[in-house]
């Protein structure tokens, strides 16, 4: 039988304009963005991004948080925002979410992380967060259960013209 590996040092900071860069650096592969539409975005999508994380926590105490190992590297980032969509999924919830680059994955950064983000927003008053994960994102999928979450529904959706589906895990805090 083998012992668990201790779970990564992660630290969280509200995303700065450097950020833009840091996450288009990281995220310029294409499997990670295998379930995030499939290619890379280009700066301006996480410069948009990072500027909404920052309103998001000035306004509500959370965010998308940029995500640094223990040596401050960012590797990704992680946190909560209201579900984005009005047409799709689970309106007027509080998502959670990760993303790392590829070279930090299998590593439990994203499930140390995910934690670090439940600590936050129950903290903020959060009181309940989804995660919505495609059905084929296995690793995603892990994640959930190990943070404790439940299979609460499954959403269709299109993506570069497939029909796939996602789950919706649902956490009370």
């Amino acid at each position: 039988m083998t012992t668990p590996l201790p779970a990564p040092v992660v630290q969280l900071r509200v995303p700065t304009d450097e950020d833009a860069l840091n996450w288009h650096r990281v995220f310029d592969d294409p499997e990670v963005m295998e379930f995030h539409g499939g290619a890379s975005a280009e700066l301006s999508v996480y410069e948009e991004l990072t500027a909404r994380q920052r309103r998001h926590d000035a306004e509500r105490g959370f965010c998308l948080w940029t995500l640094l190992d223990e040596d401050g590297e960012v590797i990704g980032f992680t946190g909560a925002q209201p579900w984005p969509h009005e047409s799709f999924g689970p309106v007027g919830e509080i998502e959670i979410g990760w993303r790392l680059g590829r070279t930090h994955w299998g590593r439990g950064y994203a499930t140390a992380a995910a934690r670090a983000t439940l600590e936050r927003v129950r903290a903020a008053g959060v009181g309940r967060v989804v995660a919505m994960v495609n059905t084929r994102n296995e690793r995603s999928v892990s994640v959930t259960r190990r943070l404790g979450m439940e299979l609460v529904e499954t959403y269709p959706f299109t993506s570069r013209g497939t029909e796939q589906q996602a789950y919706c895990f649902g956490l009370e805090l």
